[in-house]
């Protein structure tokens, strides 16, 4: 089997993980605009709607030269847009990826739909396109990140000191880094099912 991720949708019960269209930039604006969601992601918030549309054109060309795979999280019982998340960092000879790139609207936090967007992209790296490692990181500081990479499975390998620049204030970011390798998958999707039947 060829590892090769490409675009597809990932549906749920709770949650439909769409791939990423500029379609999706009037959500992305009307969610995006609070600033706490941005505060360990590295960029500001949205300031509007030629920014949104500039970031989903940088997330499609990641797409178009494969190394990224983005997604709008919409939520299923009212069709909106709650935010978004990526495979990202494709690495194709190893058969490894990265789920990244990942905000929620507060009202969407603290809800299984971000439980149930990581279940799907397991799933779908594991079981459909044969996955080795799945990596995630988070700012070291961000301990909910943290704490819901654990709940989900992932092991933490380590943090990777001043890993990241953010430009736009010059903050340098420091990232724990945490893995599910595909041994982990048949304990971690068991427990993920779990959770999502409660």
């Amino acid at each position: 089997m060829t590892f090769d991720p490409r675009p597809v949708m990932l549906e749920g019960r709770q949650v439909r993980l769409e791939p990423m269209t500029r379609a999706h930039a009037a959500g992305f604006l009307a969610v995006g605009a609070d600033p706490a969601i941005w505060t360990y992601l590295p960029r500001a918030p949205f300031a509007g709607q030629a920014d949104v549309e500039g970031w989903i054109d940088e997330a499609l060309a990641a797409q178009r030269a494969g190394t990224e795979v983005p997604y709008a999280t919409v939520r299923r019982s009212d069709g909106q847009v709650v935010g978004s998340t990526r495979f990202i960092d494709i690495r194709r000879p190893h058969r490894g990826l990265e789920i990244g790139w990942t905000w929620l609207a507060a009202e969407a936090q603290r809800t299984p739909i971000n439980t149930e967007a990581k279940y799907l992209m397991l799933r779908q790296a594991f079981e459909v396109w044969d996955a080795m490692r799945v990596q995630l990181k988070s700012d070291e500081r961000n301990v909910k990140s943290r704490r819901a990479m654990e709940r989900i499975g992932a092991v933490f390998e380590g943090v990777l000191r001043n890993q990241m620049l953010r430009a736009y204030d010059g903050y340098v970011r420091s990232s724990a880094m945490y893995s599910l390798v595909d041994r982990d998958w048949p304990a971690a999707r068991a427990a993920l099912e779990a959770k999502l039947a409660r």
